[in-house]
């Protein structure tokens, strides 16, 4: 029997999702925890301390000059993703970088040109497309045995206090909730649906000039719809709706919870075994798989479908004239 290889991680920017990440990246008996960055080498002490991490570097540049260094997930703003991507594929250090990609398709085709270029490994940080539950949906849904499905309604809100000095309100960082948040129903109408024909939108916007809320229309040639929001001024259910011919399911946000399947008036519920952590261990292994077979790019989250993914971002944010000034 072969011994599974184990792989170095690095993480760059020491946020709230990175210790989420890094947290269920233990649960991986081949994932050594091994270096965290961080433009403030307190910070990355602290966070390496804290996570069982066994170095800690004040810059990003002394940690990619590591050779122990395997995978470097990216966990900074999104508006600095392409840079630091960039600077770790220039290093040949294999990256999963978190969502959004990047700011604009133009951002994200320069990463994947240099992942090529580098013959390095690069991938989206979405952990939705690896999780048991919604790959349960997607088999559903390719199994036709609900009849095709004709709508989705998928809403991800929460009621923030208002901060000019937040990240999701500052356009320098690509603040606003639709690369923050509404990328998540824009994913997932993507993923099950397809790229739409026609977007349309209404947007409203907070004093610093960001996009505060966002409703999204997708309309199909088939004659299928998608109805997409994401909003820091409200609270919802944050629950995703899939319509079918024959029958809808619901999905909660929490991927832990049991899906609702409707089948011709009869109602049950599917839970499905998501582990024990919170999902992020799922994209994690499938990079070191991928790594083990020598690829740089993901089969099941290929790099054509983030780039399809930022471009349907533009377009959304085009027809909402949502701008970043330092970025577009």
């Amino acid at each position: 029997m072969t011994k599974q290889k184990t792989y170095n991680w690095a993480i760059l920017g020491c946020g709230k999702i990175a210790k989420k990440f890094s947290t269920d990246l233990k649960l991986l008996s081949n994932a050594n925890l091994y270096a965290t960055a961080s433009r403030s080498l307190v910070k990355a002490q602290e966070f390496a301390d804290e996570y069982g991490f066994k170095k800690a570097y004040g810059s990003y540049e002394e940690m990619l000059n590591d050779p122990k260094v395997d995978i470097v997930y990216i966990a900074t703003p999104h508006s600095h993703h392409k840079e630091h991507a960039l600077l770790c594929l220039n290093n040949k250090k294999a990256v999963l970088c978190e969502k959004a990609f990047g700011i604009n398709a133009k951002e994200v085709k320069q990463m994947i040109a240099a992942s090529k270029e580098n013959k390095t490994f690069l991938m989206e940080a979405f952990w939705t497309q690896f999780n048991p539950t919604f790959l349960k949906v997607l088999e559903i849904i390719k199994s036709n045995e609900l009849g095709s499905l004709k709508f989705v309604k998928s809403d991800f809100m929460f009621n923030g206090p208002y901060d000019p000095k937040n990240r999701l309100y500052n356009n320098d960082l690509g603040g606003g909730s639709l690369l923050d948040i509404g990328i998540y129903p824009v994913y997932t109408a993507l993923a099950t649906l397809g790229t739409p024909k026609e977007i349309k939108t209404i947007a409203h916007f907070s004093p610093t000039g960001s996009e505060e809320s966002i409703s999204i229309l997708f309309g199909y040639s088939n004659g299928a719809t998608a109805l997409l929001s994401s909003s820091f001024a409200c609270n919802s259910a944050n629950e995703t709706e899939f319509c079918f011919e024959n029958g809808f399911i619901k999905m909660d946000k929490d991927q832990t919870k049991p899906i609702s399947i409707q089948k011709e008036g009869n109602s049950s519920e599917l839970l499905v075994d998501n582990g024990n952590g919170m999902g992020y261990q799922f994209e994690a292994a499938h990079v070191m798989e991928c790594l083990d077979q020598q690829l740089t790019e993901s089969k099941i989250l290929p790099l054509s479908f983030s780039l399809n993914l930022i471009e349907t971002l533009d377009r959304i944010r085009k027809e909402a004239s949502i701008v970043y000034p330092n970025h577009d």
